[in-house]
């Protein structure tokens, strides 16, 4: 069997497939701080999961914010090469993948064969991931987990000027003290990631059909606003947030039969 091991700023995510490349066990755990233990907390449950020891694995690839931690990792890939091969392995017909992750945000453009073409990231600030809109679900004091519904019951979209988390926040703060609806904040904070996602689509020229992965993928309200933002459907997979998981998992696969 074949292990892939992402390790995100806020959760690990763990992929188990087999040889044939169908995955049989996944796991999801807090990143926390100490991503090495992390790293075997999550191969332990995902190994569980399946019913197997870890004699069974034949190749392990690591990904993500922490892969550099991953001792047992054989190999490290970028997370944009791991979510580009696990979209295209959910779905063939992929060629644009939007990955927003807890502390950057990616658009990446594929080949027919799945790889990488071009792609942008966002990676030197908070603003439009996953840790804005946690910043934003405290402020707001709607659990994070509420953000999307909360959104879809917005009579409007507030206005947010801001990009930037911290004053993003100021402009939230001023809103609930004049009165502002609560969901109508969220919309306009839904709307300003789509905006700036958008930005960055637009840099790599996003070709349809289009997968969103990562964890913000689960919030409906995000996946609204970017698919009104970019005039087009945006497919979210049914566990968005193991997909680079996934892939490093098919890489191993892959660098086990080429011989690597």
């Amino acid at each position: 069997m074949f292990l892939g091991i992402d390790i995100g700023s806020l959760a690990a995510k763990a992929v188990l497939v087999d040889v044939g490349g169908r995955m049989i066990g996944w796991a999801v755990v807090p990143s926390g701080h100490d991503h090495p233990a992390v790293a075997e907390e999550a191969t332990r449950l995902v190994l569980k999961a399946a019913d197997v020891g870890p004699e069974a694995l034949l190749g392990v690839v690591g990904t993500g914010y922490g892969r550099a931690s991953i001792a047992r990792a054989g190999r490290k890939v970028t997370e944009i090469t791991c979510h580009a091969r696990g979209a295209h392995a959910l779905d063939a017909a992929c060629r644009s993948v939007i990955d927003i992750g807890g502390q950057d945000s990616k658009v990446i453009r594929l080949d027919a064969r799945g790889r990488v073409v071009d792609f942008a990231m966002n990676d030197r600030c908070a603003a439009g991931t996953g840790r804005f809109l946690e910043v934003m679900a405290g402020t707001l004091g709607i659990p994070l987990e509420r953000m999307g519904a909360a959104a879809l019951e917005a009579t409007r979209a507030a206005r947010i000027s801001n990009v930037c988390t911290v004053f993003a926040e100021s402009e939230v703060v001023g809103l609930i003290a004049g009165g502002e609806p609560r969901p109508n904040i969220v919309r306009g904070l839904c709307r300003s990631i789509a905006e700036r996602v958008g930005a960055m689509a637009g840099r790599v020229g996003l070709v349809p059909p289009v997968a969103m992965t990562g964890g913000v993928a689960l919030n409906r309200a995000v996946v609204a606003a970017l698919e009104e933002k970019l005039g087009i459907p945006i497919a979210v997979p049914p566990l968005p947030q193991i997909v680079g998981a996934l892939g490093a998992a098919l890489l191993a696969r892959e660098g086990q039969a080429d011989g690597g």
